[in-house]
């Protein structure tokens, strides 16, 4: 409860935490927002691909140009200003960095990107949760070796999750689900960046607006970026997915201790302790009586009477039983809530949440029936989506995680609903993300063996 004063004391010590960002889409945009009212916290550089994007981003965001016109990472350093370019290997290598922020979106470059910071020693803030999954327990392992910090960025749904998970851990109760709340139908499975913003409600004046980009709405609407984030979350924390992967019951607020308890219990759950996502939708379309689409949840039981009646005694909405209560937050400020991750990992050494072990994975779906010869177009296009599944699970089947489904072309037919396997596409092991990823398969499959 003391990162602002802390920050405080940096700034009037003339000795802020210098911090890069790579990436400055919506999530790095709205950080950029409140960087300006944080003490304590200077944005020595900026990497984008686009430059001039960028500094519109900052211009958007309320950044006067002056403060963005540093030439260099030096005069950035001795004026206060920001650096603004394109190359993020420079801004990870520039004097006196001292935490990165990975905000690309691409699991290639995130991984990339954590491999330098590991190099240069910088911290490294993981926002591209696609890449954490990918290889994070990897990387976070190689980044404890090299002396540094690897986290989950605090804001996006992961880490608050496993910020309740810890809480209630840390406070002597039994986790039986955690998780978050999203919009979903079943028909979502098969949406496609021409679908999808009729599906969001979204007019074409609010799309032109900017920030919009369809295949990345796509992989929130079709179930990837759930997928994705529960991964992350089994990684981090040792919950355990359902290996059915995602149900997404239909659940408001009131009804998270009910539905998600084990089915011996009433509940769904074929275990404790383990994730799940819950729809803000019926199944047949009306709206969830107090949903859950923006926030976060967790679930834990009660170990004893006294504690039940604790439960009942300071107002916790319980199932009927009394044992299973719930605690949630209703929303998640992703971008905004960025600086805790920066001042955890920069002032406590502290991550908001970072992989532990390999338990979840996302696994590429096929939406529709495809063709040998055709070429995967990745997370939120038109041909797969990603399907968590334990980790032990996706080993055994050579599941294609869906981090590398992007630019691969079939070697063999896959119906609609199959998963995509390694067998199934033409291997490129030139590439760093799948040497990393395979790597990273051979170590924990080892692991699982020698357990």
């Amino acid at each position: 409860m003391n990162l602002f004063r802390s920050l405080q004391a940096r700034e009037a010590a003339g000795k802020p935490v210098r911090v890069g960002l790579i990436g400055a889409g919506k999530f790095g945009s709205m950080f950029l927002s409140q960087v300006p009212r944080t003490p304590g916290l200077h944005l020595l550089g900026i990497a984008d691909l686009s430059p001039a994007r960028a500094r519109q981003s900052l211009e958007r965001v309320g950044w006067p140009a002056e403060r963005h016109a540093a030439s260099s990472f030096a005069e950035a350093a001795r004026t206060g200003g920001t650096f603004v370019q394109d190359d993020a290997e420079a801004l990870i290598a520039a004097d006196g960095l001292d935490v990165v922020i990975d905000a690309t979106g691409s699991p290639a470059a995130g991984i990339r990107h954590a491999l330098l910071c590991c190099r240069h020693r910088r911290h490294i803030v993981m926002v591209n949760v696609e890449a954490d999954v990918l290889a994070g327990p990897l990387l976070a392992r190689r980044a404890a070796e090299a002396g540094i910090v690897y986290s989950m960025a605090y804001g996006d749904q992961p880490a608050l999750i496993a910020e309740m998970v810890d809480w209630a851990r840390a406070i002597g109760l039994d986790v039986v689900c955690a998780g978050k709340g999203t919009k979903y139908l079943p028909a979502y499975h098969q949406s496609t960046p021409d679908t999808v913003w009729g599906h969001y409600g979204f007019s074409a004046e609010q799309v032109a607006s900017g920030d919009f980009n369809a295949q990345m709405f796509n992989s929130f609407l079709d179930g990837t970026k759930s997928a994705i984030e529960m991964a992350a979350v089994a990684n981090a924390t040792g919950l355990l997915p359902a290996g059915e992967g995602l149900g997404f019951p239909p659940c408001g607020v009131d009804d998270l201790p009910s539905v998600l308890r084990p089915r011996g219990d009433g509940g769904i759950l074929g275990h404790k302790g383990t994730v799940e996502v819950v729809s803000s939708l019926e199944r047949d379309g009306r709206p969830v009586f107090r949903d859950l689409r923006w926030g976060v949840y967790v679930v834990f039981e009660a170990s004893t009477d006294y504690v039940r009646d604790c439960f009942a005694q300071y107002g916790l909405h319980t199932d009927a039983s009394g044992r299973y209560a719930a605690m949630y937050k209703p929303y998640h400020l992703i971008g905004l809530e960025l600086g805790i991750s920066v001042a955890s990992v920069a002032l406590r050494g502290e991550p908001t949440g970072s992989a532990s072990g390999f338990r979840g994975d996302a696994v590429a779906t096929a939406k529709r029936a495809l063709r040998a010869g055709e070429r995967l177009d990745g997370e939120g296009g038109h041909m797969v989506y990603g399907r968590l599944m334990p980790a032990a699970d996706s080993l055994a089947c050579g599941g294609l995680p869906i981090g590398l489904a992007h630019d691969m072309v079939l070697q063999r037919p896959v119906a609609a609903g199959e998963t995509v396997r390694w067998s199934d596409v033409a291997i490129d092991d030139s590439r760093e993300a799948v040497r990393v990823r395979r790597e990273m398969e051979a170590m924990f499959r080892e692991e699982a063996v020698a357990a």
